[in-house]
């Protein structure tokens, strides 16, 4: 009869499950946990959350790491959490996760540290399947990983024919990496890469199942939102903004952040493709005058 350890079993599991001790120093991390983070067991033991690790923000871009984290909290009062957050991937980027805390007792009864579970939330999952389904037909940007230019016309020339032929309205964001070319110069181009990897796939994780997000050259993206309306616009380009801001890189100067300049405009019952793009693009240009890391929106 085979013997299954308890670490076999946390290893197991699709949660990422992580302990803490007293010191909030992590002690333990399971193969779940280095999938969803891009952090390996090894890099992750030993040192603390907030150690530039996952650093958690709230849906309105508050870092919780030093003051409402909820593992933090369960340390100090022993009650159980739950709270809907998005943590730093190794890569840069936001993941959107579900977190469940709780406390854990020796024998004796004495606190000796806390646990936490988290699922990803992340609608891109089936984004990047449905990428992986688009590979075979050359859709798929070689550096992201997401839709390349040619899937984001392919995608806009479908949503202005439902447009004209039904009526039905989309909405599009044009956004652009403010001072990337700083961020080459000073850093590198392979550092500028990883850059635009970060970006893409915190566009991603902010989108909804029905979005589609595209390189459309150099630092600039496009999202195509089907059906939204001018409230689901500007909620969408500003999480975009936020998850954004608050992704970093650890290089060997420390901490890079980036932000960006976006144009968010809805559908005219007139436009093609190209009068859609321009008009998202001005307005990503407005954006960037008024002193970028903002959305400057119309609804059509």
């Amino acid at each position: 009869m085979h013997t299954v350890t308890g670490d076999k079993l946390l290893d197991s599991l699709f949660d990422g499950v992580y302990f803490v001790n007293t010191e909030r120093r992590i002690t333990y991390w399971n193969a779940a946990a280095e999938r969803i983070t891009g952090y390996s067991r090894a890099q992750a033991t030993g040192s603390s959350c907030a150690d530039n690790l996952l650093r958690h923000v709230d849906g309105s871009g508050c870092e919780l790491c030093d003051t409402r984290c909820p593992l933090t909290d369960t340390l100090r009062d022993g009650k159980p959490r739950e709270a809907a957050v998005y943590l730093h991937h190794r890569l840069g980027h936001r993941v959107p996760v579900s977190v469940r805390t709780s406390s854990v007792h020796d024998e004796h009864g004495e606190l000796v540290g806390a646990v936490e579970i988290f699922s990803d939330n992340s609608s891109s999952l089936q984004i990047l399947m449905e990428y992986e389904k688009l590979k075979q037909e050359a859709f798929v940007d070689a550096l992201t990983g997401i839709g390349n230019r040619r899937y984001g016309e392919m995608t806009l020339t479908t949503r202005v024919y439902e447009l004209h032929t039904h009526g039905i309205p989309f909405g599009l964001l044009f956004l652009d990496i403010d001072r990337f070319k700083e961020v080459n110069d000073r850093h590198g181009h392979k550092t500028g890469d990883d850059v635009l990897v970060m970006v893409a796939k915190s566009i991603a994780t902010a989108l909804r199942k029905i979005d589609v997000v595209a390189r459309w050259g150099g630092e600039e993206f496009v999202v195509v939102l089907p059906g939204a309306n001018g409230a689901v616009l500007a909620a969408v380009a500003e999480r975009m903004r936020m998850l954004i801001e608050k992704s970093f890189l650890m290089t060997g100067a420390g901490r890079l952040q980036v932000t960006i300049s976006i144009g968010a405009t809805l559908s005219r019952p007139d436009d093609t493709v190209m009068s859609a793009v321009g008009r998202a693009d001005r307005l990503m240009y407005q954006s960037k005058q008024a002193g970028r890391n903002r959305v400057s929106a119309d609804e059509g």
